[in-house]
C-alpha cells in the first residue's frame, strides 16, 4: 500500500535521517495551515497543535518505509501519526505527545532555518 508522508525535520532533504526516504518519491514542498507549533528539541524537532504554519516536504512511501519511520519516531510513545490535507492528498504527519517540556519554539515554522 502507498502512503503520503509530510516531513518537517530530520527526514527532510539534506537532514540527518533523509536516508529513510531513499526509496520514496518526492512529491513537493508544502506549508501547513496555521494549526501547529514547531519546537527545537536539539537533535530533532517536535510539532504540536498551535497557531503557526509548518514548512516541509511530501513523499509517496510504501508500508515498509512507514513502518521503519514509525520505529524512528517511537510511535505511539513519543510521537503519534495523524493525517493532514496537502496539495497531493491526505498525508501522515508525526505529532509530538509530551508537550510539558517544550520551550524552544521555532517561530519560522521551518526546521531547516533554525541555525
Amino acid at each position: 500500500m502507498q502512503h503520503l508522508l509530510f516531513v518537517y525535520g530530520t527526514l527532510r532533504k539534506g537532514q540527518s535521517n533523509q536516508s529513510f526516504l531513499d526509496s520514496a518519491e518526492f512529491l513537493g514542498q508544502h506549508e501547513t495551515l496555521p494549526e501547529y507549533a514547531l519546537y527545537d528539541l536539539g537533535a530533532y524537532p517536535a510539532v504540536t497543535a498551535g497557531h503557526s504554519s509548518i514548512v516541509g516536504e511530501v513523499y509517496l512511501i510504501d508500508d515498509n518505509t512507514l513502518a521503519k519511520i514509525d520505529v524512528l519516531e517511537d510511535v505511539p510513545v513519543e510521537y503519534r501519526r495523524e493525517q493532514i490535507d496537502t496539495p497531493f492528498g491526505r498525508a501522515w504527519i508525526y505529532l509530538y505527545q509530551d508537550t510539558s517540556q517544550l520551550d524552544s519554539l521555532l517561530a519560522s515554522g521551518d526546521w531547516c532555518q533554525r541555525i
